[in-house]
């Protein structure tokens, strides 16, 4: 059997449960699993196991994936362990060694991928409606018939508020030039607008786009988009993590990583809930992946990079990218548009 070292040089912890010091289990044992560990999914049986590097002699070992226990042998002997988890992305995988009166605990992370591609989506435009070139839309949101939006870049931020029909903006207002809006979402009544790297979110009674509050972020460290499900709200920050969030208090409760069949991905820059599902842009990447919110998995992915040849208002190629997504659920009609577009379109997404 060929043996894959899941870390050969890793930082080991020991927690000292006696008067012994526990200093020879750390140096003398590492973590190896049967499998390579670069691109590890659910459905796969490993054999788990460690490989010494002296002459320690031990009672037994217990692991553990995530906190949770998933077996336990005495000695060198292997356990079998079949990866069934409904959370894919970075795993903590763990052993407690115990050897007479000493005990330690040697701790490494492996990453867990989807198990199928995502499902390749084309689309199809259905209208066509004016944008506001002078919007660097960071957020979308569609509601009572209504289009929302937020803009960015310092000095020019606001929340719009937009007769789709014609693209004319009905109430505006503007943040201090020291913001950078993004990413919005609406739930009870309430508008949540994030900001970039202020590490502040602020919220608006929808009705009279008066500011009633804000609040700070926790360990996300800045503001991308936003989506809700009607029960909690959803908040990406740049990286590989989906945040959730209390609908009340705005506090930081969980996170979730994507995650594809062949890497981590990131840069999950406007949300949209979308029967069940997040409908999320990659910034500088004209795309809409389909997240699973209960795993991470990304489950499909529209490719949308031929919108831009409709577009005319497009001076800075990098950056005027596609982001945006608005969803009508009484309808269900799909709206996308970007940054400094001139259009905004109701599309229909069809699988290629």
């Amino acid at each position: 059997m060929r043996i894959y070292n899941l870390l050969v040089f890793f930082t080991l912890s020991a927690l000292m449960l006696s008067c012994g010091n526990g200093k020879d289990l750390n140096k003398s044992f590492s973590i190896v699993v049967d499998k390579p560990v670069e691109g590890l999914k659910n459905g796969e049986t490993l054999s788990i196991s460690l490989k010494p590097k002296g002459d320690v002699v031990l009672d037994s070992v217990v692991y553990q994936l995530d906190n949770t226990r998933i077996g336990s042998k005495p000695g060198l002997q292997a356990i079998s362990y079949t990866l069934n988890e409904q959370k894919l992305g970075k795993k903590q995988l763990q052993a407690t060694l115990y050897a007479g009166d000493k005990t330690a605990v040697l701790n490494t992370t492996f990453t867990l991928l989807a198990s199928e591609t995502p499902v390749l989506y084309t689309y199809e435009i259905v209208n066509t409606y004016p944008h506001d070139t002078q919007s660097y839309t960071q957020g979308l949101e569609f509601h009572n018939d209504t289009l929302y939006e937020s803009i960015g870049e310092y000095g020019k931020s606001a929340l719009l508020k937009t007769d789709l029909q014609s693209g004319k903006i009905l109430k505006r207002i503007d943040l201090d030039k020291t913001y950078f809006a993004e990413g919005i979402t609406i739930l009870n009544q309430k508008l949540i607008q994030l900001t970039w790297r202020e590490n502040t979110g602020f919220i608006y009674d929808l009705n009279t786009f008066t500011k009633t509050g804000s609040f700070q972020y926790g360990a996300s460290k800045e503001g991308w988009g936003l989506c809700n499900d009607g029960k909690k709200i959803y908040k990406s920050d740049g990286t590989e993590k989906i945040w959730t969030l209390d609908p009340e208090t705005y506090a930081e409760t969980g996170y979730f990583e994507v995650v594809d069949n062949k890497k981590v991905r990131s840069k999950f820059n406007e949300l949209e809930w979308v029967d069940g599902k997040i409908y999320a842009n990659s910034y500088q990447f004209d795309s809409i992946s389909i997240i699973n919110p209960e795993t991470g998995a990304i489950e499909g992915v529209v490719d949308l990079r031929s919108l831009k040849k409709q577009i005319k208002s497009i001076a800075d190629d990098a950056n005027e990218v596609l982001n945006g997504i608005a969803y009508d659920a009484a309808s269900q009609k799909l709206y996308v548009t970007g940054k400094h577009w001139d259009k905004l379109f109701e599309i229909r997404i069809l699988k290629k």
